[in-house]
């Protein structure tokens, strides 16, 4: 794809890193979870132009399968001398849902528009602009290899990562592309759904007394959770995150009014902080429903656990990227990313990226040029000090 096809006048009219990005967004990569149209849904088209621009740039391509026909991408820059330093540059390529005019990437008014400009294209474009550039100047890294892992599957279950960690080596840092304003993210929450099941007794309505109401036994759960475990929850927060929380998504029961109902399910949203466990959340549930009378089922998965961030700023490389960001505090977000995945692992990591999570998701995502820019020269300049 050109940029020609997009529209342009001219490739001189706008920046490396604002082309890359128009062509990008323009290139549907819709999470197969929110979208069975093959046209529109998985990440192989992206991947496969990143790789095509990759080679041209002088960066070693390879891919990583993950499940089906979905890979990660990988372009790694390799060093002269043997490298004693890895850094990791971590974007994903899927998106959530978009209409054809999402798909048609618009500039106006300093901003460019799209499906995916901020969450993550624009990551993706900042960090392979900064790196090309980079490996074609002489300052160079001499002894670090940098790796720019485009990954699958984020939007929904985070298989990319989760591959990526299982079969990568470590890194000195881990940099993942989320729209945070190009400032350092260092914690960020995690999340667990779980569903919860009561079990009751069916009998005739008009005799309500032979049986034992399900839905009447999941309410009382649900003023638990959205009254005292709330306030449970407010009096432990983090210092930089706050405190966790809780939301009831969805709940259904019964089959008709005259029926008492035998079973009722819901299912609820909990974020979590740095060091909580699904197992532990799971087993202070129970002891409280218990407690109050209430009998339940909790299932969740345990394959796929989405824990918390938490690095240490203390990090030297860290500690240079912060300062480099003219950042004194730790930042946290309440969302959650591929950054705890691969931390977990093994790679610490920050989360950083141009563009503001405010637009993420929205009819009229955008991201600001100058942002896109600011991130490439930011990343540009942090890479070029490394040994």
């Amino acid at each position: 794809m050109s940029v020609a096809c997009l529209g342009l006048r001219s490739s001189r009219s706008i920046s490396s890193v604002t082309g890359l990005l128009r062509e990008l967004v323009a290139i549907p990569s819709l999470n197969p979870a929110f979208c069975q149209d093959r046209a529109l849904s998985g990440e192989s088209r992206v991947a496969s132009f990143l790789a095509e621009l990759g080679r041209r740039k002088g960066l070693a391509v390879s891919y990583q399968p993950v499940e089906g026909r979905r890979k990660n991408l990988l372009l790694t820059y390799r060093p002269t001398e043997r490298p004693s330093h890895r850094l990791l540059l971590a974007p994903h390529m899927d998106t959530v849902v978009a209409d054809a005019q999402q798909l048609t990437p618009l500039l106006k008014n300093g901003r460019l528009y799209g499906r995916g400009a901020c969450d993550t294209k624009g990551s993706i474009a900042s960090m392979f602009d900064a790196l090309v550039d980079l490996i074609a100047s002489p300052d160079r890294p001499k002894q670090t290899e940098i790796q720019l892992a485009c990954l699958v599957d984020e939007e929904h279950g985070q298989m990319g990562s989760r591959a990526f960690a299982a079969r990568s080596k470590t890194f000195d840092l881990g940099i993942v592309g989320e729209p945070t304003s190009n400032r350092v993210v260092s914690s960020h929450k995690g999340v667990m759904w779980f569903e919860l099941r009561t079990q009751g007794k069916a009998a005739h309505g008009s005799r309500p007394g032979l049986g034992h109401n399900a839905v009447a036994d999941m309410a009382k759960a649900v003023l638990y959770l959205e009254e005292d475990y709330r306030k449970e929850l407010t009096l432990r927060p983090h210092p930089v995150l706050g405190p966790g929380s809780i939301n009831v998504g969805t709940i259904a029961g019964g089959k008709q009014p005259n029926i008492v109902p035998d079973a009722c399910s819901l299912w609820a949203d909990r974020r979590l902080l740095p060091g909580e466990s699904y197992a532990t959340i799971a087993r202070h549930l129970l002891k409280e429903l218990k407690a109050r009378g209430v009998r339940v089922q909790i299932h969740y998965r345990r394959d796929a656990e989405c824990p918390a961030l938490e690095t240490d700023l203390q990090l030297p490389w860290v500690k240079s990227l912060m300062r480099q960001q003219r950042q004194r505090k730790a930042l946290g977000v309440d969302y959650f990313c591929d950054a705890a995945v691969i931390a977990s692992a093994g790679t610490p990591c920050v989360v950083m990226g141009p563009g503001s999570i405010d637009q993420a998701h929205t009819v009229d995502e955008w991201i600001s040029l100058a942002s896109l820019e600011a991130g490439r020269q930011s990343l540009r300049q942090f890479m070029s000090q490394l040994p």
